[in-house]
């Protein structure tokens, strides 16, 4: 089944529906969901989807004939032989002269590994013949790294080549809770706080099964899919893949200013900087500057956060009982560790609920756009929005049994005199409808609550 991704399939139809052509760059890390979203795509359009590995030139040549007189039905085209990319793209180009034909090259950087100058390669196809024919060329790869430096970046040949391009980043909270449709909301909360949005682990839970058994099964076990994932990730873009988990650690772990993170770590503070702004760049870590900060470029109140779910979740629950999890005493880990955690854990989520909706769909409820968003360290604001002219929202969550109304008025008392006028005020809770699970409720004006 294939879920959510509705905004991306419909912007790959109008580039599919264009009369120009079309050179598509598609990237994002592993498992969020790029080859589910190009092969869902190809479905029934005139398309060759290929996926390429990390074999010689040759192979991958044969091979996307073979994908080409699959796709295109014509079983003449498993006699050719493309001696090289040149040829290969030039078949393609004939294919593509009177009717569009989407060509996918999934997996771009294994191809440029075994064929140098490939990139200067497709550069000089595309402007000879390319771009004056109907092909949607797309090309598609889960190292953020290369495809940003060797297919994006002004120093690349294919730069400026490329009519459109996507970062494909994990799924929102809201399309998250699309997986594990039989569990009950609080349970698909669970996953996803634990999770996060990748598509590819949501889909290893079983939804016939409680969530302990799944995490039990895929995180806390060493056969388990997602018990070795951030090694895989890590060592997959990274060079020093060490020194970075030890970063990660100690931001998962509540360190989070540079200095902080640098002594947890055992590294300095200026090679911790370097290395965090590696991880920013991948999507990893985020470095969050209060929406009350007047200067947020020079700030020294940003504070670090790990940006990704399930890498917090390695590195609080799976990494240190390595041990404990290697002699087969998951369920220990899970109850010992996990279960107490988990309150933490949901409610750390749902503030990612909530800046969702602040970011996406608060501005139609209060009639005025949201131009800075984020998180607030408060007990009960947790998270705060300035709008276009100037005004504040605030973001708030009470416990079932609210008896501290001073300690909130004092926060909303703190965060207005960042903004001008009077706080708009929104209470945030998670609901029983599984179509709206994260409800509001506006506050109005001269009321507390």
């Amino acid at each position: 089944m294939f879920l959510a991704r509705t905004r991306e399939l419909a912007f790959l139809d109008e580039l599919y529906s264009s009369p120009r052509p079309e050179f598509f760059v598609l990237y994002g890390r592993r498992r969020v969901g790029k080859t589910e979203l190009l092969q869902r795509f190809c479905q029934g359009r005139r398309a060759v989807y290929f996926l390429a590995a990390q074999v010689r030139e040759k192979d991958n040549l044969r091979a996307l004939r073979d994908a080409m007189a699959d796709a295109l039905a014509d079983p003449s085209i498993a006699s050719l032989e493309f001696p090289d990319w040149s040829a290969a793209l030039k078949f393609a180009v004939e294919r593509a002269r009177t009717e569009r034909l989407m060509l996918v090259l999934d997996e771009f950087p294994y191809l440029c590994e075994a064929t140098k100058g490939l990139t200067s390669l497709v550069q000089r196809f595309w402007d000879t013949s390319g771009k004056s024919s109907k092909l949607m060329l797309v090309v598609c790869g889960s190292q953020v790294s290369f495809m940003e430096r060797e297919v994006l970046a002004e120093r690349s040949p294919l730069f400026g080549r490329r009519t459109a391009q996507l970062r494909l980043e994990p799924l929102s909270p809201p399309e998250a809770l699309q997986f594990l449709p039989k569990r009950e909301l609080d349970e698909r909360i669970q996953a996803y706080a634990i999770l996060g949005g990748m598509p590819a682990y949501l889909r290893r839970f079983d939804e016939d099964l409680p969530l302990e058994d799944n995490v039990v099964k895929e995180c806390l076990r060493p056969e388990g899919y997602l018990y070795d994932e951030v090694n895989f990730l890590l060592r997959s873009e990274l060079q020093n893949p060490s020194t970075y988990a030890s970063l990660l650690a100690a931001v998962a772990r509540g360190k989070d200013k540079v200095g902080d993170i640098a002594l947890e770590a055992g590294v300095d503070s200026p090679t911790a900087n370097k290395y965090l702004t590696t991880l920013r760049d991948m999507g990893l870590v985020e470095r969050e500057v209060p929406v009350t900060d007047t200067d947020p470029l020079r700030s020294r109140r940003g504070v670090y956060r790990v940006a990704d779910r399930f890498l917090a979740f390695h590195f609080r629950h799976i990494q240190p009982h390595a041990a404990q999890l290697q002699a087969g005493r998951g369920a220990k880990v899970w109850t010992e560790s996990v279960v107490p955690d988990l309150p933490r854990l949901v409610d750390d989520a749902r503030v990612d609920f909530i800046v969702h909706h602040l970011r996406t769909q608060a501005a139609d409820e209060l009639g005025v756009e949201l131009v800075e968003v984020g998180r607030n360290e408060g007990r009960y604001v947790r998270a705060c929005a300035r709008a276009s002219d100037g005004s504040g929202v605030a973001a708030i969550v009470v416990p079932p049994k609210f008896k501290d109304p001073e300690g909130l008025g004092e926060e909303l008392a703190r965060l207005g005199r960042h903004f001008q006028g009077p706080l708009v005020k929104l209470v945030y809770g998670f609901t029983r409808r599984k179509d709206a699970p994260l409800g509001f409720e506006r506050v109005p004006e001269g009321e507390l609550l």
